[in-house]
């Protein structure tokens, strides 16, 4: 059993979980609790070690086991000091574990007709962006670009997603003007959410065979030149005094809309 929370292996964990540098650096991540380790087991990913505490093991045997049969030795016990320091949540459950960075990733230079894809422009809040990650798998899009946004092995973005990142394809760091140009030149219509009274109400707007829908930075949106260059402006309308929705929830409106 880990014991210290001095040891290098911890060490290495925690630095990993806290920061951006150190995860592009590496091509690591971390993964906490039950629910995201068994999707990355189920999803085989790949899984370079593994902490979880006696309680984890009673609670969650079938996740430990897992782990110790898909890893060996380096599937180790800590303690429940240890666990409180791996933690990034107020109640841990005692399960972590190390991933490589994933390869779902959609090349900008394939792009081709087809497909049904959503692009988020400089979201930044982790929530939002495993939101809309989890919202796009649900509704079964073909893609999701990410242009300037957080970064989506950032804990939290990786939690908010509840599994859904082993799934989505994604591009991440794309540049912006770069894939609305080849989704446009691929014949691929590129419509822009804004909140504007001239833009078309979405309620009444029947999307093409393939298409794609920008979703705009949480407090800005998004700017004129980057929703000039889409092909139109899609708007949803409100009730009573309301001006705008969380970039999430707009997002998973327009998917829905975008799929159905």
């Amino acid at each position: 059993m880990i014991s210290s929370r001095d040891n290098q292996k911890i060490k290495d964990y925690i630095r990993l979980r806290d920061k951006r540098a150190a995860r592009e650096d590496s091509g690591l991540f971390v993964l906490e609790g039950a629910r995201m380790v068994s999707d990355a087991l189920k999803e085989n990913a790949d899984l370079k070690c593994a902490y979880y505490t006696e309680t984890a093991a009673f609670r969650f045997p079938s996740v430990t086991d897992a782990l110790k049969d898909r890893l060996h030795e380096k599937a180790e016990c800590v303690s429940e000091e240890v666990s409180q320091k791996l933690g990034d949540t107020s109640n841990p459950q005692g399960i972590y574990a190390v991933a490589s960075r994933l390869d779902k990733f959609l090349p900008l230079d394939k792009i081709a007709y087809g497909g049904k894809y959503l692009i988020l422009n400089s979201l930044r809040d982790p929530g939002n962006v495993g939101t809309v990650i989890r919202a796009a798998d649900a509704v079964g899009v073909d893609g999701v670009y990410l242009c300037g946004c957080c970064d989506i092995y950032n804990p939290k973005t990786v939690r908010a997603t509840m599994g859904s990142l082993f799934r989505v394809p994604l591009r991440d760091n794309a540049d912006y003007k770069k894939t609305v140009s080849l989704m446009q030149n691929a014949g691929i219509a590129v419509y822009a959410s804004v909140v504007d009274k001239d833009a078309e109400d979405l309620r009444g707007f029947d999307f093409p065979k393939s298409c794609a829908v920008v979703i705009g930075n949480e407090g800005n949106g998004l700017s004129k030149e980057d929703a000039d260059i889409c092909d139109a402006k899609l708007t949803i309308r409100m009730n009573g005094t309301i001006e705008s929705l969380n970039a999430a929830a707009a997002a998973t409106i327009f998917l829905w809309e975008l799929t159905k």
